[in-house]
């Protein structure tokens, strides 16, 4: 057991890179220091939940994808869009069964199993995790653009675009029509 916990706290290193990855596409829109991939991941499990919760579907199940979705990252690195169409793509199921090799086979059948159905792309809770991927991009794309980065609009509506979910449509909505710093000034009383 203990080897198989080595195997578990080197993938807890590995997965903390995810920390100083950056999203690369936000490169091309001009933004000097974009977010990372785990800030990413972070709101997307956060959205995913609450299309998820909309949409009928289970919640934890679609957060537990949104988590795990872009982990392969630490071996590949963030290709955008661009990049994948000159380089192929690595499979993430192969990605992910090098990254929890010799992890407890319950650990580790868990995150193939996850990883294996994030990629199927036909439960409920996949599309939720999918659309909150694609909602946390516009809703980034929002806050990039407030700061002056005009060509984020191209991403705010690619992903806008790609949303398939009746809740993600409407939360894509409102979000568009509030301003990024709305909350504050809600918390605070002014609004």
């Amino acid at each position: 057991m203990a080897e198989d916990l080595s195997a578990v706290a080197r993938f807890l290193y590995e997965a903390g890179t995810l920390k100083q990855t950056k999203r690369t596409g936000w490169w091309m829109a001009g933004v000097r220091d974009p977010e990372s991939v785990a800030e990413h991941s972070w709101r997307t499990a956060l959205l995913a939940t609450i299309i998820a919760k909309l949409e009928g579907a289970d919640p934890a199940q679609a957060a537990f994808l949104a988590v795990w979705h872009d982990s392969q990252e630490t071996r590949t690195g963030d290709v955008n869009h661009l990049g994948k169409k000159y380089a192929p793509q690595a499979d993430p199921r192969a990605v992910t069964d090098d990254q929890v090799a010799g992890m407890p086979e319950v650990l580790a059948s868990a995150v193939r199993e996850l990883v294996a159905e994030y990629e199927a792309k036909e439960s409920r809770e996949v599309i939720c995790a999918r659309d909150a991927d694609k909602l946390e991009c516009m809703i980034q794309g929002v806050e990039y653009k407030a700061q002056g980065y005009e060509h984020a609009q191209r991403w705010i509506d690619n992903s806008r675009a790609r949303l398939t979910t009746k809740s993600a449509n409407e939360l894509a909505d409102a979000v568009l029509a509030t301003d990024s710093l709305d909350w504050l000034r809600t918390a605070l009383g002014e609004k």
